[in-house]
């Protein structure tokens, strides 16, 4: 018999559609599928409404720990009858504690990514709720090696790795390298503009290149963006950078397909949805260390440093590679099998 599961995620999509909610959608919607007994509670502003299997908790004003606390009650009374509580990342400590005081039931967490990926100077209160997490959940995973790797040296815990699954965005034909106006290569890069994705290094990357044919196109903003477009205008790279802002989710894909190379130079990357992204539109990387590198043939990534020399040698190596990259997806249905195995285990 299948243990019956309470999840406790952030988001879900398309409301929300960062890395870890749609990790935690992939998990819930498959396992309702295989017909497991599983609750996902949620914030009631960001869970989709008439859904079977999710409890939406108002969470009202305040800093994410004051909002995640008022999830806390339901989440340890809807415990009672699990025999599994999985949270994700740090802001599960609380109610997964709560959970774990009132209930018999095993406590998985899933560890997306720490706060020293996240930040340059980690917030010190959450990474003593790593820390407090780490040692109380019964059980941990990582979504990679890299990740598990962190987590022993930070906090020396073990983690069973189960990677994500592959994701792809769908594609319309849409050529935005035309649109652009763009006539020699296309770069493309999309995400939060934050320290931590090495935005930097890549336009000063651009000012090393060999060849002049190369446009950037910069997707995403942040609080940096403004900060980075002086900074290529003080390299005199400017004219070679399309800042195209916040990209649609119906468009990301056709932006993937366009471009000749798709580039991530983030600085800590603990799994990497946004290569696999690429990958299914056909579209070589280049990219520094990520824990989906560690699944991929070393032939289908050209992977670097997070330095300006690196990324920019990187760059040219993967414009003069032919044709699109091979590899063996991760499925989300694999995922979903490994982790209910997981369950079945511990119980």
């Amino acid at each position: 018999m299948s243990p019956k599961v309470l999840m406790l995620g952030w988001g879900f999509p398309p409301n929300v559609s960062g890395g870890l909610d749609t990790h935690v959608g992939e998990l819930f919607d498959g396992m309702r599928a295989r017909g497991l007994d599983v609750e996902l509670v949620l914030p009631a502003e960001y869970a989709p409404d008439d859904r079977p299997g999710i409890v939406g908790v108002p969470t009202g004003d305040g800093d994410i720990i004051t909002r995640v606390g008022r999830m806390s009650e339901t989440f340890a009374e809807r415990a009672r009858d699990a025999d599994i509580v999985h949270t994700h990342d740090w802001f599960g400590y609380g109610p997964g504690s709560r959970a774990k005081s009132v209930a018999e039931v095993e406590w998985v967490t899933t560890f997306h990514s720490l706060s020293t990926d996240r930040n340059l100077d980690p917030p010190k209160r959450e990474v003593e709720t790593e820390r407090r997490l780490a040692e109380r959940a019964d059980h941990r995973i990582a979504v990679s090696e890299l990740t598990a790797s962190n987590v022993r040296e930070q906090y020396d815990s073990e983690c069973t790795v189960i990677y994500n699954g592959f994701s792809e965005c769908e594609t319309t034909g849409r050529d935005y390298k035309t649109e652009l106006g763009i006539d020699g290569e296309m770069l493309f890069f999309v995400g939060r503009h934050t320290d931590q994705k090495g935005i930097a290094h890549l336009v000063y990357a651009l000012e090393k290149l060999r060849r002049e044919d190369v446009t950037l196109v910069m997707g995403g903003s942040g609080h940096l963006t403004e900060q980075l477009e002086r900074f290529a205008q003080l390299l005199d790279v400017d004219e070679r950078i399309e800042w195209v802002g916040y990209v649609p989710e119906e468009e990301l894909g056709d932006y993937y397909a366009s471009a000749d190379l798709f580039v991530s130079p983030s600085l800590a990357e603990p799994f990497g949805i946004t290569i696999t992204e690429a990958l299914a539109a056909g579209t070589r990387v280049v990219a520094t260390e990520s824990g989906v590198n560690e699944v991929l043939p070393d032939d289908s990534v050209v992977e670097v440093e997070p330095d300006s020399e690196s990324l920019a040698d990187g760059i040219e190596r993967g414009l003069a590679l032919d044709g699109p990259p091979k590899y063996d997806p991760i499925t989300w249905g694999e995922v979903v099998d490994e982790t209910v195995a997981f369950y079945e285990e511990i119980v």
